[in-house]
């Protein structure tokens, strides 16, 4: 396993799924495979040498989780199957020829929905009509950037939010070094509080992957309503929105049992996963002072309270 992010409670409670997937295919960690994890903790300039170390090892199938991780393990090897998910755009990064035959090495799960900018800020707009200005965090790590800096999720993100009437704020968090290690997550928040933001919606990139919880919590102390991707409610957001990378990793599982059982990755199309979870939580609506219409409580897969 290659990993954008570092380990901890969230790593370790998708192990532990990863694993009971894995049994239900008939697949026992321990047994029939070990899993030998390594972790860029953020700092994705490691990660060439932490695939290169995989290569190395001698493993029979990487699982690259995040573009970057994904980017490096086929670099690393033309030959050892790479099996990646949390990847916006396979085709777009190289990873793939065509979604329906990847004709490489790697193959995997995708949640991109190209409709997700749309209908996340839509649903900003539903819950605060009189919103008028909206932030993005994004972070610098993303390919594809243009001539202005802009990645394509956050150009995607600046057309929808317009199309509204919104007037978006893209704030890029730097990449990480040895020397600054964590992102200036507090420079970002007062960024957004200078220029007057009313929500801001958390793209699930790699930086704001790995540190959920301290965003959504300083969103709290700066009393902004937040918007985070599908999947990571646990990290105390205010909204949920969008496709689930967590449906992603359900499905791992069932490409490494093809593989194991020999079949070329290229051979093996590429996933999308389209549902899109809805999640309020009242607890932060009541903690930063704002209500959530109850015609949208309705919509809901979840409310916690």
């Amino acid at each position: 396993m290659l990993v954008n992010g570092g380990p901890g409670a969230f790593h370790e409670a998708w192990r532990r799924t990863f694993a009971q997937d894995c049994a239900q295919l008939g697949l026992i960690e321990g047994r029939d495979f070990t899993v030998e994890p390594r972790f860029a903790e953020g700092q994705l300039g490691r990660l060439p040498e932490l695939a290169t170390e995989h290569v190395r090892q001698g493993v029979d199938v990487i699982v690259a989780l995040g573009g970057p991780a994904a980017n490096a393990a086929r670099r690393a090897t033309p030959t050892i199957p790479v099996i990646f998910a949390i990847v916006t755009d396979p085709v777009a990064l190289g990873l793939a020829e065509t979604a329906q035959r990847p004709g490489r090495n790697a193959t995997g799960i995708t949640s991109l929905d190209p409709r997700q900018a749309e209908a996340q800020m839509r649903l900003l707009k539903d819950v605060f009509p009189g919103m008028e200005r909206v932030a993005a965090l994004s972070d610098q790590t993303i390919p594809g950037a243009d001539a202005s800096g802009l990645a394509p999720i956050d150009r995607a993100n600046k057309a929808a939010a317009e199309a509204l009437g919104l007037r978006p704020q893209i704030v890029k968090l730097p990449a990480p070094t040895a020397a600054a290690p964590d992102p200036d997550f507090d420079a970002a928040f007062a960024a957004m509080v200078r220029d007057s933001a009313q929500a801001v919606v958390v793209f699930d990139t790699p930086l704001n992957f790995s540190h959920g919880k301290r965003l959504a919590d300083l969103a709290v102390t700066h009393r902004l309503p937040t918007m985070f991707a599908g999947g990571m409610s646990a990290v105390g957001g205010l909204i949920t929105y969008g496709t689930s990378v967590a449906d992603t990793w359900r499905r791992l599982p069932a490409f490494i049992d093809r593989i194991f059982k020999g079949t070329p990755p290229g051979e093996i199309p590429v996933e999308f996963i389209t549902r899109r979870e809805l999640i309020f939580n009242l607890k932060v609506a009541q903690s930063i002072g704002v209500t959530i219409p109850p015609e949208l409580l309705a919509r809901a897969d979840q409310v916690i309270r």
